[in-house]
Protein backbone atom coordinates (compact mmCIF):
# COMPACT_ATOMS: atom_id res chain seq x y z
CA UNK A 1 0.00 0.00 0.00
CA UNK A 2 2.75 2.47 0.94
CA UNK A 3 5.65 1.72 -1.39
CA UNK A 4 7.14 5.22 -1.45
CA UNK A 5 7.29 7.21 1.80
CA UNK A 6 8.57 10.77 2.21
CA UNK A 7 9.78 11.99 5.61
CA UNK A 8 10.53 15.73 5.88
CA UNK A 9 13.14 16.47 8.53
CA UNK A 10 14.18 19.69 10.25
CA UNK A 11 17.89 19.15 10.87
CA UNK A 12 17.78 21.83 13.58
CA UNK A 13 15.64 19.43 15.67
CA UNK A 14 16.32 15.82 14.65
CA UNK A 15 14.83 14.52 17.91
CA UNK A 16 11.48 15.81 16.73
CA UNK A 17 11.81 13.72 13.55
CA UNK A 18 12.59 10.42 15.31
CA UNK A 19 8.94 9.33 15.77
CA UNK A 20 8.23 10.02 12.08
CA UNK A 21 11.32 8.10 10.99
CA UNK A 22 10.40 5.16 13.24
CA UNK A 23 6.86 5.13 11.85
CA UNK A 24 8.14 5.29 8.26
CA UNK A 25 10.60 2.48 9.01
CA UNK A 26 7.82 0.24 10.29
CA UNK A 27 5.51 1.03 7.37
CA UNK A 28 8.25 0.58 4.78
CA UNK A 29 9.16 -2.79 6.27
CA UNK A 30 5.52 -3.88 6.36
CA UNK A 31 4.89 -2.90 2.73
CA UNK A 32 8.44 -3.54 1.37
CA UNK A 33 8.65 0.12 0.48
CA UNK A 34 11.27 2.84 0.33
CA UNK A 35 11.79 5.91 2.48
CA UNK A 36 13.15 9.26 1.35
CA UNK A 37 14.33 11.77 3.93
CA UNK A 38 13.93 15.40 2.90
CA UNK A 39 15.46 18.55 4.31
CA UNK A 40 14.41 21.95 3.00
CA UNK A 41 16.88 24.81 3.15
CA UNK A 42 15.50 28.34 3.22
CA UNK A 43 16.45 30.71 0.43
CA UNK A 44 19.15 33.21 1.36
CA UNK A 45 17.49 36.63 1.54
CA UNK A 46 18.68 38.98 -1.19
CA UNK A 47 19.54 41.67 1.36
CA UNK A 48 21.99 39.27 3.05
CA UNK A 49 23.56 37.89 -0.13
CA UNK A 50 26.38 40.42 -0.18
CA UNK A 51 27.38 39.52 3.40
CA UNK A 52 27.77 35.77 2.94
CA UNK A 53 30.40 33.87 0.93
CA UNK A 54 29.62 33.24 -2.74
CA UNK A 55 29.35 29.50 -2.11
CA UNK A 56 27.18 29.86 1.04
CA UNK A 57 24.19 27.98 -0.42
CA UNK A 58 26.42 25.14 -1.62
CA UNK A 59 28.09 24.89 1.80
CA UNK A 60 24.68 24.70 3.48
CA UNK A 61 23.53 22.03 1.01
CA UNK A 62 26.64 19.92 1.59
CA UNK A 63 26.31 20.19 5.38
CA UNK A 64 22.63 19.19 5.16
CA UNK A 65 23.40 16.24 2.88
CA UNK A 66 26.03 14.99 5.33
CA UNK A 67 23.65 15.37 8.28
CA UNK A 68 20.86 13.56 6.41
CA UNK A 69 23.26 10.71 5.60
CA UNK A 70 23.93 10.31 9.33
CA UNK A 71 20.21 10.33 10.12
CA UNK A 72 19.64 7.71 7.39
CA UNK A 73 22.39 5.45 8.79
CA UNK A 74 20.95 5.74 12.31
CA UNK A 75 17.36 5.12 11.17
CA UNK A 76 17.58 1.34 11.19
CA UNK A 77 16.28 1.19 7.62
CA UNK A 78 18.33 -0.94 5.25
CA UNK A 79 20.57 1.16 2.97
CA UNK A 80 18.94 0.07 -0.32
CA UNK A 81 15.52 1.16 0.98
CA UNK A 82 16.42 4.66 2.20
CA UNK A 83 17.54 7.77 0.35
CA UNK A 84 17.79 11.46 1.13
CA UNK A 85 17.48 14.74 -0.70
CA UNK A 86 18.00 18.41 0.10
CA UNK A 87 15.82 21.03 -1.58
CA UNK A 88 15.82 24.79 -1.24
CA UNK A 89 12.78 27.03 -1.00
CA UNK A 90 9.56 27.30 1.00
CA UNK A 91 9.13 24.36 3.36
CA UNK A 92 5.64 23.11 2.58
CA UNK A 93 5.97 23.94 -1.12
CA UNK A 94 9.18 21.89 -1.43
CA UNK A 95 7.68 18.99 0.55
CA UNK A 96 4.74 18.87 -1.85
CA UNK A 97 7.03 19.19 -4.89
CA UNK A 98 9.27 16.34 -3.71
CA UNK A 99 6.24 14.15 -2.95
CA UNK A 100 4.96 14.74 -6.49
CA UNK A 101 8.42 14.22 -8.01
CA UNK A 102 8.96 10.86 -6.30
CA UNK A 103 5.29 9.83 -6.63
CA UNK A 104 5.03 9.34 -2.86
CA UNK A 105 2.21 7.20 -1.52
CA UNK A 106 2.59 8.68 1.95
CA UNK A 107 4.18 11.64 3.71
CA UNK A 108 5.06 10.99 7.36
CA UNK A 109 5.91 14.08 9.35
CA UNK A 110 6.14 15.11 12.96
CA UNK A 111 4.36 18.14 14.31
CA UNK A 112 4.34 19.87 17.66
CA UNK A 113 1.07 19.82 19.52
CA UNK A 114 -1.07 22.64 18.19
CA UNK A 115 -0.90 26.00 19.88
CA UNK A 116 -3.49 28.71 19.56
CA UNK A 117 -1.42 30.53 16.91
CA UNK A 118 -1.36 27.47 14.63
CA UNK A 119 -5.14 27.24 14.67
CA UNK A 120 -5.33 30.69 13.13
CA UNK A 121 -2.15 30.97 11.04
CA UNK A 122 -1.59 27.37 10.02
CA UNK A 123 1.68 25.49 10.02
CA UNK A 124 3.84 23.65 7.52
CA UNK A 125 2.23 20.36 8.54
CA UNK A 126 -1.19 21.92 8.13
CA UNK A 127 -0.38 23.12 4.62
CA UNK A 128 0.99 19.71 3.65
CA UNK A 129 -2.12 17.97 5.00
CA UNK A 130 -4.41 20.33 3.09
CA UNK A 131 -2.65 20.30 -0.26
CA UNK A 132 -0.88 16.93 -0.60
CA UNK A 133 -2.08 14.66 -3.37
CA UNK A 134 -1.15 11.58 -1.32
CA UNK A 135 -1.92 10.41 2.20
CA UNK A 136 -0.27 12.31 5.07
CA UNK A 137 0.39 10.88 8.50
CA UNK A 138 1.17 13.50 11.15
CA UNK A 139 2.90 12.05 14.20
CA UNK A 140 2.34 14.28 17.21
CA UNK A 141 5.29 15.07 19.41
Amino acid sequence: MFKSILVPIDLADTDLAKPAIATAATLSQTWSGTVRLLNVLPMTPVMLAEYVPADFDEQQRQTSEEALAIVARESGIEAPRISSVVRQGGIYHEILEEAAHMKADLIVMTSHRPAMRTYFLGSNAGHVVRYAKCSVLVVRH
